[in-house]
């Protein structure tokens, strides 16, 4: 398969919080106390951030959420890095608790997020970066630039390609978008890229997105015109540049960023492994125990391939968790 002028790129939404598996009672205490949190000055823009500390830890990753999603999103992920890593989450200033800090009248490029990421790695000290879904075009232009800390990086839920079923809901999107349609939006996420969410998830991911501010509506609307305006040849070539070894992992049942479509960033990126989530759509590991499983263990063979096992806190679907999905992730 050969990458088009047409072909560019996209992704959404990122996950929810909580916990698993019941008969799991062996709790890892020591990591699940409250995060650091600030709001760093950076760039224009103030930004909310939560630092997980791991007194053990010799690594720092941090992770970038899509458009929309927020750091709550991260819970089920921080459950097994923390073991092993310092961990960072930060909101995007139109999102989440970053939003009341900035004035939100302008909107924010992908090439803007990337500089912001940046800046970050080198005030958290990150040695590595890992990118939910829409997040990984940010990520992606900010590892071109070749930060000097970074040594792997993570890329999930990602392909370089705006496939037949990307297109048609990023245009549907659109339309409700501009309408400021809030039920049909949050009803467009969970029938497409959600379809796979317990529906548990599904209620929460509904009030979340049909409850998003207007501004978050019109930020969304941005990024997905800014999306099928890119120039497929001049992201690839800078994509090219990146130097450091990537793992691009995909849900099997996800139709919008298939995994047989993210093969195709071999192509460009020499020092790159792809992995299958089986029997996952869009938000792999939130979806179901096995998913989560299989992500973490993929994720940790990649970045700690030398690893002493560490016994995660399992994940349990809870009325706790915290909706994250978005148009664009």
């Amino acid at each position: 398969m050969k990458l088009s002028r047409q072909d560019a790129f996209l992704c959404l939404g990122t996950f929810f919080a909580s916990a698993w598996d019941a008969h799991h009672d062996l709790r890892l205490e020591e990591y699940d106390m409250r995060p650091e949190t600030a709001v760093v000055e950076i760039q224009q823009h103030r930004v909310h951030t939560e630092f997980h500390a791991n007194r053990e830890a010799r690594q720092t990753i941090i992770l970038v959420n899509g458009s929309l999603a927020t750091t709550a999103s991260f819970a089920q992920t921080v459950k097994y890095l923390q073991p092993h890593f310092n961990v960072v989450c930060y909101d995007q200033p139109y999102a989440g608790q970053s939003r009341a800090h900035n004035d939100c009248r302008e909107f924010i490029t992908k090439e803007y997020e990337a500089q912001l990421l940046l800046d970050l790695i080198e005030h958290y000290r990150a040695d590595v970066v890992m990118s939910f879904s829409w997040g990984g075009v940010a990520t992606l232009l900010a590892l071109a630039e070749r930060p000097a800390r970074i040594q792997k990086a993570v890329i999930n839920s990602f392909s370089p390609l705006l496939n037949a079923s990307m297109l048609d809901y990023l245009h549907r999107g659109l339309d409700y978008l501009s309408a400021c349609d809030r039920t049909h939006i949050g009803n467009l996420v969970n029938d497409t890229i959600g379809r796979y969410l317990p529906q548990l998830f599904k209620r929460y991911n509904f009030r979340h997105v049909s409850g998003l501010h207007e501004h978050e509506y019109q930020q969304m609307h941005f990024h997905i015109c800014q999306v099928l305006k890119l120039s497929a040849e001049s992201y690839m070539e800078k994509f090219a540049a990146i130097d450091i070894p990537l793992l691009f992992m995909n849900g099997e049942l996800d139709i919008y960023t298939t995994p047989a479509e993210a093969r195709l960033f071999q192509q460009l990126i020499p020092d790159c492994e792809f992995r299958t989530i089986r029997n996952a759509g869009h938000f792999i590991d939130v979806e179901h125990k096995k998913a989560w499983q299989e992500t973490q263990d993929a994720l940790l063979a990649f970045l700690q391939p030398q690893r002493h096992p560490v016994l995660a806190n399992p994940y349990l679907p809870s009325s706790q968790g915290v909706p994250i999905a978005a148009m664009v992730g």
